[in-house]
């Protein structure tokens, strides 16, 4: 660790005003190392437990406890709000275009006094530097960030350079050029925004400037740096998708990339998860809410995973190739994984393995871990007795992952995820979707501009019954304008005509819960088949048209799936009227919100998708729009 008051400025390039701060500060250590970061996680080496507070109004206000654990860092909110992201957080602080809420309009003044208050108190902390890169993708140069914040904010500053890297400026044979400045100030969020998580985005000609109020990093760290990134694609035109991305070997070494995208919830880390099974080894394919059935499907030998991204799959122009695939990297160095799911030892042996004896530590959110114990994935922090966190999370290094693969990959499927509720006759929702459908280009780009957050999100902290997170599902965290990331969108799907589109659900089908095994199963069963087109006889218009196409039958190494799974309008409990209310309750959804693209500044193509949606167009429409 160097003092930022030496010559290690000399090494990077940043405005001045940045400078300023880091001369002017208390104390100011740049930090490149991650273990020299997670000593400071717990205040200093010897400690086994820390509290992070601010003094707010002349008081200390206790934020966040951190436990050492024997394989890493339990990170535990005192407040029960700032355990998972506030979907509302991100305010724009500048005059640039954008179609987000601007500090002004909720805060009634321009963000220039609050800035240099921010920076005001910065000066008065010990504070400690560090410094990543945006993205990776194969070329020379990289998008240089530089995280500036109080040094009592460890295990905040460690997680950040788990998920972007962290570079040791010293090493480095040139310069490093700050594109992104992220500013930790989580007093602020007491003392200007009412205790509620705030991010303020100012774009600066010469610097992206994220303002973090709050100690949360999943808008505060990560899609703040998200938000940067989409800025830049925006400018340069290439998109960061927020998607998983894995690579399946089947048992006889054939091998499909599968890209999973879908707003938060939708199960993006579950796509790189290995199929969960019973204590027999069966796969519990659903249970039946109504009559408590189960049907289960026997599956001898999954899948090989070997993971890309997580969750933002960076599509730079650079990596782009003529062969009519999405060309994607990952543009992170860890993954935030949701653990909410994994409820008792043995559900996920692959990733409790790597959790419980990793080869560094880890950093823990929301999960129990008293000092000096091992922390466990199924231990959830409680919200109340008796009710656990819905947002258990663990930051892990992808370099820790067994089989992660490095660089771009082409992308042969690209699938669609939504979190979807019980669907009865009596209770009709838009519960309709089937285990997998088959969607045409024109389709594809509906649904990632309507991008349904879905039933019981489980990472934000209010779930309405069916809400947008918008174009791409990124929306939440981009700053600019829709529109230039809608026609961004379009022109990729049009450009990669090989890479084709399927739709899963999570949770329910129809009146059966499934959890995450639709996704698994088609997981399964599309890498083993193969990306050939499907024969005309294998495909079934869906009821609804919003669907695409459903398979006739549906074979997963000799076992069927059963057809009331696959085409939710033959379930009893659900039937035709039942299925077409919840199609209606779908569509509507849709119209209401693909209204809002069409402005004048809309692909012409893309107008027409949109007005073939609105007219209650067919399967067919879509494909004598944008082909099959």
């Amino acid at each position: 660790m160097s003092d930022c008051k030496t010559e290690i400025f000399d090494r990077i390039v940043m405005p001045e005003h940045v400078r300023d701060i880091l001369r002017s500060a208390r104390l100011c250590r740049f930090i490149g190392k991650r273990s020299d970061l997670l000593d400071m996680a717990v205040g200093n080496p010897r400690n086994k437990s820390f509290d992070v507070g601010y003094e707010v109004d002349g008081k200390l206000v206790c934020e966040v406890r951190v436990n050492r654990c024997k394989n890493g860092f339990a990170v535990n909110y005192l407040e029960e709000y700032m355990r998972r992201r506030d979907p509302e957080c991100m305010l724009i602080g500048d005059e640039k275009p954008t179609d987000k809420t601007r500090f002004e309009e909720r805060q009634g003044e321009k963000f220039d006094n609050l800035r240099e208050l921010t920076f005001e108190w910065l000066k008065q902390q010990d504070l400690i530097v560090t410094a990543f890169t945006l993205g990776a993708f194969e070329r020379d140069e990289g998008y240089g960030g530089l995280l500036i914040a109080p040094a009592n904010a460890g295990f905040f500053i460690a997680g950040l350079a788990d998920l972007q890297g962290i570079i040791d400026i010293p090493q480095l044979d040139d310069t490093f050029t700050v594109h992104t400045a992220v500013f930790l100030a989580p007093p602020f969020r007491h003392t200007h925004f009412g205790g509620k998580q705030v991010v303020v985005h100012n774009r600066l000609d010469d610097l992206y400037e994220i303002f973090s109020f709050n100690l949360y990093p999943g808008p505060s760290a990560k899609k703040g740096i998200y938000g940067a990134l989409l800025s830049i694609g925006e400018e340069e035109k290439w998109v960061t998708l927020h998607a998983s991305t894995v690579q399946v070997v089947t048992p006889y070494d054939n091998i499909t990339t599968i890209m999973h995208e879908g707003a938060s919830g939708s199960g993006k880390s579950e796509m790189l998860e290995h199929v969960h099974r019973e204590e027999d080894g069966r796969l519990l394919l659903g249970e039946n809410s109504v009559s408590g059935e189960r049907k289960y499907l026997t599956l001898p030998r999954g899948c090989v995973l070997n993971p890309v991204t997580d969750d933002m799959a960076m599509c730079h122009t650079s990596l782009q190739n003529n062969e009519g695939y999405v060309v994607a990297c990952d543009a992170e160095q860890a993954w935030f994984l949701r653990l909410n799911h994994i409820l008792k030892y043995g559900t996920d042996p692959h990733l409790e393995r790597i959790t419980v004896h990793p080869e560094e530590p880890l950093i823990f959110l929301n999960i129990e871990g008293a000092p000096d114990s091992t922390c466990l994935i199924w231990e959830h922090t409680e919200d109340k007795p008796g009710v656990p966190c819905p947002n258990p999370r663990v930051i892990l290094p992808r370099r820790l992952v067994p089989g992660s693969v490095e660089g771009s990959v082409e992308v042969q499927l690209r699938n669609f995820g939504i979190r979807t509720p019980p669907c009865t006759r009596e209770k009709p929702t838009y519960g309709i979707v089937g285990y997998l459908h088959l969607l045409p280009p024109a389709l594809a780009w509906l649904w990632r501009l309507v991008a349904p957050r879905g039933h019981a999100n489980p990472s934000i902290t209010e779930s309405e019954a069916l809400t947008s997170e918008g174009v791409g599902s990124y929306w939440p965290f981009a700053s600019g304008k829709i529109i230039d990331h809608a026609n961004l969108l379009l022109h990729q799907i049009i450009a990669a005509p090989e890479t084709r589109f399927s739709l899963t659900p999570n949770q329910h089908v129809g009146a059966w819960k499934v959890s995450f095994m639709p996704q698994w199963v088609s997981r399964e069963y599309l890498a083993r088949r193969g990306m050939a087109r499907f024969k005309s006889d294998q495909l079934v218009k869906s009821r609804c048209p919003l669907l695409g196409y459903t398979l006739r039958s549906m074979q997963v190494e000799g076992s069927m799936i059963p057809h009331e799974l696959l085409r939710v309008e033959e379930q009893a409990e659900v039937g035709s009227d039942g299925y077409d209310r919840g199609a209606a309750m779908l569509h509507g959804f849709f119209k209401r919100e693909l209204k809002k693209y069409l402005e004048a500044n809309l692909e012409p193509t893309g107008r027409k998708i949109i007005e073939c949606c609105i007219d209650n167009g067919s399967v067919d429409d879509y494909e004598s729009i944008l082909g099959a």
